[in-house]
This record gives C-alpha cells, sequence and structure tokens, in this order.
C-alpha cells in the first residue's frame, strides 16, 4: 500500500534521514528506534508535511511525493501524531463532529468511532481537556478514523498511557487491520510492535540498521539491533 524508498530528508541544512526504505505492507508495518533514530520524521516525510530532499513515496504504486498532506489524506491516508492530541475546550463529541461535518458518511463513522471506543460515548459531553491521556488518544485515533482511511499513521499511539488503556489500544490497532486498513506505526513496546506487524524497520540515527518479517520470532534480532 504504502512504500518509501531511498529516502533522505530533514529540517534546513540537517539531514535526519539517510537512504530510509520502508517495504509496502496491507497491514502493519512498524518502525522501531531509539529516541532520536528518525522515526518522527519518516512518518511525516510519509503523510506529507516533510518533503524529502530525495527518495520516493508511492502509494500503490504511484508517486505521491509532491502530494500535499489533504491530497494524501484524500486519497485515503490519515496521520495521529505524537501526543493525544484534540481541542481541549471542545467536548469529545464536537472533535468528532468538526471532522465528520460535511463528509457524506460523517455521521455513520461518529457511530462507529463511539462503539469502537465505548469510553468515548461515555465522556461524550465531557471537555477533551478534562480526559485522560489514554481518552484522548482514543479520541485522536477517532477523529482520523471517521476519514474512512485505508492507511493509518501512527506515532508513539501507547506512549505515557495507563496501562488498562495501552492494552485496549493495541487491540484496537489489531482489529484495524484485521479490517483491512494498513498502519504504519511506531511504538516503543517492541513486543507488541512486533506481533502485530508482517514488516518491521529498525532506524538508528536516520539509518536503517535491520528490516525484516514481523512475528515474535523477530524480537531477539530487532533488540540486538537497538542495543547497538
Amino acid at each position: 500500500m504504502l512504500e518509501l524508498k531511498d529516502i533522505d530528508a530533514g529540517y534546513g541544512r540537517t539531514r535526519v534521514l539517510h537512504d530510509v526504505s520502508v517495504p509496502g505492507s496491507d497491514r502493519v508495518v512498524a518502525v522501531l528506534g531509539h529516541n532520536g533514530a528518525g522515526k518522527t520524521t519518516l512518518l511525516r516525510v510519509a503523510i506529507g508535511l516533510v518533503r524529502p530532499k530525495r527518495g520516493v513515496v508511492l502509494l500503490d504504486g504511484e508517486d505521491v511525493t509532491s502530494l500535499p498532506p489533504n491530497k494524501r489524506v484524500a486519497r485515503g491516508m490519515a496521520y495521529v501524531p505524537q501526543g493525544q492530541q484534540s481541542f481541549t475546550q471542545l467536548t469529545t463529541r464536537e472533535n468528532l463532529q468538526l471532522v465528520a461535518d460535511g463528509r457524506r458518511n460523517g455521521r455513520r463513522m461518529m457511530d462507529e468511532v463511539l462503539d469502537r471506543f465505548p469510553a468515548l460515548a461515555q465522556f461524550a459531553t465531557r471537555k477533551a481537556g478534562l480526559l485522560s491521556g489514554g481518552q484522548r488518544q482514543q479520541l485522536a485515533i477517532a477523529r482520523a478514523l471517521i476519514t474512512e482511511p485505508r492507511l493509518l499513521i501512527l506515532d508513539e499511539p501507547t506512549e505515557g498511557i495507563q496501562p488498562s488503556i495501552v492494552a485496549e489500544i493495541e487491540q484496537t490497532i489489531v482489529q484495524l487491520a484485521a479490517d483491512g486498513i494498513g498502519i504504519l506505526l511506531v511504538e516503543q513496546h517492541i513486543g507488541f510492535a512486533l506481533e502485530a506487524a508482517d514488516r518491521y524497520v529498525v532506524l538508528s540515527s536516520g539509518v536503517v540498521t535491520s528490516a525484516g518479517e514481523g512475528g515474535a520470532a523477530a524480537q531477539a534480532s530487532v533488540r540486538a539491533a537497538l542495543a547497538i
């Protein structure tokens, strides 16, 4: 579905990614690495927030490198950045309604995401700023899902979240993949990431140091790559 080839990218004169390639997959691709490895920059290249200095971004085999983010969203991509982002002064329902308004299936998708995340339905009238971190993360994912993406890009979806909701979010990611939504996932929980992924890439200082098939059997080689 999404493939990145030979990506060099950065900010101004600072190059962050060096000849990075990420394989395509219709299910889950996990991007792993320590803080500062270039993972978030890679996701920003994927969605179009950072233009690579070299390399191409392919969506279903088509070069979308020059397309802005809104055009990529129109083609079925959605991005949930790090940090449980929401409009804190709006209620949970209002946050969802902002995305749903004007969309052909907006009302139906709102119902679907509230069914998928019962806590959001329970606190539909609560301001987002009063939700827990885990609930705000669920809200951020729910807003992305209202756009009916074929590919969901997730940056550290379980970071800093209470364990009970981490399990719910992990289950949601697995279910979304089973439902046919492709996932490009940056995640610090190596065990879950590899169990969910059918492909993985490890970054270190903006360079791919390891890549291969996912699954529990890959944990030893990934942990070795991260120890370098």
